[in-house]
C-alpha cells in the first residue's frame, strides 16, 4: 500500500502535464489555422463575384477601370508561361547541385562555398533579384520587357529553395542502397539515377511544388522585368507580358468597386492554379513512387 500510494501521485502527474502539453499543442494549432482559414474564406467569398467564364476567357483590353466586365485570361497564360520557364531554368540547375553537394561534394571547399552562397540566396529579397534582372539582363544587354525576363528573376528565387529541399531528401536516402548498387559493379552516375533520385522522388517533387509556390505569387520581381499590359501576349520572349501577381495589384489600386471585384478573384484564381499544379504534383509522386512500381 505504500508503494501504491507513492506510485499514483507521480502517475497523475505525469497525465496532467502530457493533457496540459496536449492541449498547449492544439491550442498552437488552433491559432496558426485561424488567419489562414480567415484569408481562405476571404478570398473565395470575394472572389466568387466575378469568377465565371468571361474572367477566365477574355482580357482587359478596351476594358476602362470603370468598366464592368472584363477578366484574366492574358494574365494567367502569363503567371503559367512564367512559372514553366522559371521552373525550366531552375530545377535542372537546382537539382544538379544538390547531387554535386551530396554525392561528390564531401565537405570539400567547392562544396562549402556553394552551400554557404545557397544560404545567402534563400534570404534575398525578391526585388533584388528583380533589380538584378532589370540591371543585367535589360539595361546591359538592352533586352526588351517580357515574360522571360520576369522568369529569370523567378528562376533566381526558385534555385535555393530547389537545391535545400532536394539535398534534405538526397540525405534520407539509406546509404545501405547505394553500397549495395556499389557492390553489384554499378558506377556512381547509374547509382544515383537509377537509385537514388527514384528514391528521393517523391520529396523531390515536393520541394519542387514549393519553389514554385513560393514564387507563382512574387510582385516585386515582375513589376521590374515584365511590365503591364492588357492584352493577350502568348510569346513570353518579346514585349510586356501580363502576370495574375500584377493582375492582382494592379486592380487593388484602383478605386472602383469593379476593379476591386477583379482583384479578388484573380487571387482565388491564382490559389487554384497553386493547388491544382500541387495535386498534379502529387499525382505524379504516387504514381512514380517506387512502392507504386514495385
Amino acid at each position: 500500500m505504500t508503494v501504491q500510494t507513492g506510485i499514483r501521485p507521480l502517475s497523475v502527474g505525469r497525465r496532467v502535464k502530457d493533457r496540459a502539453v496536449q492541449g498547449l499543442v492544439y491550442l498552437a494549432f488552433a491559432i496558426a489555422v485561424v488567419p489562414l482559414v480567415s484569408v481562405l474564406w476571404m478570398v473565395i467569398s470575394n472572389g466568387l463575384k466575378r469568377f465565371d467564364i468571361e474572367f477566365l476567357t477574355h482580357s482587359m483590353r478596351n476594358i476602362g477601370a470603370r468598366d464592368a466586365g472584363g477578366g484574366a485570361y492574358h494574365a494567367i497564360i502569363g503567371t503559367l508561361e512564367q512559372v514553366l520557364l522559371a521552373s525550366l531554368i531552375a530545377v535542372p540547375i537546382g537539382l544538379l547541385t544538390a547531387v554535386y553537394l551530396v554525392e561528390y561534394g564531401n565537405g570539400g571547399r567547392l562544396s562549402r562555398m556553394i552551400s554557404f552562397f545557397v544560404d545567402i540566396m534563400t534570404g534575398v529579397p525578391s526585388i533584388v533579384a528583380g533589380l538584378f534582372v532589370l540591371a543585367f539582363w535589360i539595361l546591359v544587354l538592352g533586352m526588351p520587357f517580357s515574360g522571360f525576363a520576369g522568369a529569370l528573376a523567378l528562376s533566381i528565387l526558385m534555385m535555393p529553395v530547389v537545391v535545400r529541399s532536394t539535398e534534405e531528401m538526397l540525405r534520407l536516402v539509406p546509404n545501405e542502397l547505394r553500397e549495395a548498387s556499389f557492390a553489384l559493379g554499378v558506377p556512381k552516375w547509374r547509382t544515383i539515377a537509377k537509385v537514388v533520385l527514384p528514391t528521393a522522388f517523391t520529396g523531390i517533387v515536393t520541394g519542387v511544388m514549393l519553389a514554385v509556390a513560393r514564387v507563382a505569387g512574387e510582385t516585386a520581381p515582375l513589376l521590374l522585368t515584365v511590365f503591364f499590359t492588357d492584352s493577350i501576349n502568348e510569346d513570353p520572349f518579346n514585349g510586356p507580358q501580363m502576370g495574375l501577381p500584377l493582375y492582382v495589384f494592379g486592380q487593388s489600386g484602383l478605386p472602383q468597386d469593379v476593379a476591386i471585384d477583379r482583384a479578388w478573384t484573380g487571387a482565388l484564381t491564382l490559389i487554384l492554379i497553386v493547388m491544382l499544379l500541387n495535386l498534379v504534383a502529387r499525382l505524379i509522386s504516387w504514381w512514380r513512387s517506387p512502392a507504386k512500381r514495385g
